[in-house]
């Protein structure tokens, strides 16, 4: 059972990791970025967050009795551009989904890991469930990166080891006592 707890706390905290890269790219543009599109067959950042909020509702939702594909989810409509007008409404999508995915992770006992859920009425165990949505969400943190530092035009605040430091950082980490740890639980530090 001690190995259930730890993938809990070590998937809430990649979880926790992946929220915060996708806050600090949004955080280093101006609002009216958030709504650009480079074409018609790339999303703004805003519906991709849209696109991330209503996974994360309909998938965290009732998460072991119902079905993550709810009835109630229009996924179609995640990808138009109407419902985000602003920074602000973006920011309470994105904390709605997130607030819903960590109150079901919360909830969840070791014990339950190896129950069956549905999606789209596919059986996952709460494992595979899980791994499923921590491969997805990252995924769309990327592409959140990737065009913020696109529309950034320079001046961009590195979240990860910057261009040209990856000897200096190795040096640093390999000078310290080999620890267990999560990744996460430094880098996350470095974020705040």
């Amino acid at each position: 059972m001690n190995s259930h707890l730890n993938y809990l706390d070590s998937v809430k905290s990649q979880f926790k990791y992946y929220k915060r890269l996708g806050e600090k790219a949004i955080e280093q543009l101006e609002p009216e970025q958030l709504f650009t599109t480079y074409n018609d067959d790339t999303n703004s950042i805003a519906t991709i967050v849209k696109h991330m909020s209503g996974n994360m509702l309909s998938r965290w939702t009732h998460f072991l009795t119902e079905d993550g594909e709810k009835p109630w989810r229009d996924r179609d409509g995640e990808f138009e551009q109407d419902i985000i007008v602003n920074k602000e409404s973006l920011m309470e999508k994105w904390e709605a989904g997130w607030a819903c995915l960590f109150e079901a992770l919360d909830s969840l006992r070791p014990d339950q890991l190896l129950d069956i859920i549905y999606i789209r009425n596919e059986g996952h165990t709460v494992i595979e469930a899980i791994n499923r949505q921590l491969a997805h969400y990252p995924y769309h943190v990327g592409q959140i990166i990737y065009a913020a530092k696109l529309l950034k035009h320079g001046s961009w605040l590195s979240l990860s080891v910057p261009r040209n430091s990856s000897s200096s950082y190795n040096a640093e980490k390999f000078s310290n006592e080999r620890v267990v740890r999560n990744f996460t639980v430094e880098e996350l530090k470095k974020l705040e």
